[in-house]
């Protein structure tokens, strides 16, 4: 039996977690504007988790200082949020967000457009939420972990877009990360079945035009080498006796 399944008890927990956290994502993606600050938003949805009895995650979480990730355009995923970085017309901006509910974690992503956004920026937020769900529609009992690293790939590739390399989906519940590892890419050294009760972050994530990553001056921020757009988009699944269940999305 692998080590990440989950009781029912810890699976209800992550139910209301999950909640919370779509929740949480569908709050700020709806309120995000431009002329605000992404320190704004944090603020907005640490207050909204707080509220809801459930603690952020990601604060605090080997040193990060925020509850929100806010990467904008070339940053890929970590951006710190705060009061100078204010969002603008035309911004491509992700927000990842994590949620702790009776000590048990969920974690997600959302990408979206700022105003009026290029073709290429919808295009990579569109192909982001269908790799998504094809690294979803192949999360089921006795599937490798691969087959959903293979349909994200693919697909991927296929629309011209290249994988971050180095940035993984990866399981989750009683930590922020567990095993098993969620590659974005074909890897069967690091392979393992899914099996009922499991519950894993599954979050594609790549850039226009560059596989490869660089750690900003802030030592979170991770852009892309060539300044690149990138997005990611992400839920939290559990495997159930049949397939999948998302849990971070509005029921």
């Amino acid at each position: 039996m692998h080590p990440n399944i989950k009781t029912k008890e810890e699976i209800e927990a992550m139910r209301i977690g999950g909640q919370i956290l779509a929740e949480t994502l569908d709050l700020i993606t709806t309120i995000a504007k431009e002329g605000m600050s992404t320190f704004e938003l944090d603020k907005i949805a640490e207050e909204f988790i707080l509220e809801k009895n459930a603690i952020p995650a990601f604060k605090g979480f080997q040193g990060f200082p925020a509850t929100l990730c806010t990467s904008i355009n070339n940053i890929i995923v970590h951006g710190i949020p705060k009061k100078s970085e204010i969002l603008k017309n035309g911004d491509l901006l992700k927000i990842d967000c994590g949620v702790i509910f009776k000590n048990l974690y969920t974690d997600a992503a959302r990408a979206i457009g700022i105003g009026d956004i290029s073709n290429q920026r919808k295009r990579l937020i569109k192909v982001s939420k269908e790799a998504l769900e094809r690294g979803i529609s192949e999360a089921r009992p006795n599937a490798k972990v691969s087959n959903i690293s293979k349909a994200i790939e693919d697909f991927v590739k296929k629309n011209g877009f290249k994988i971050i390399y180095d940035l993984t989906g990866h399981g989750v519940g009683k930590k922020l990360h567990e095993t098993p590892t969620i590659f974005n890419y074909y890897n069967k050294q690091e392979d393992c079945k899914l099996e009922a009760g499991m519950t894993i972050a599954i979050e594609p994530i790549f850039s226009v035009s560059t596989h490869k990553l660089k750690t900003e001056k802030d030592n979170w921020s991770l852009a892309t080498t060539d300044g690149s757009d990138s997005v990611q988009y992400e839920d939290t699944i559990l495997i159930t006796e049949t397939g999948s269940e998302i849990l971070t999305r509005l029921k």
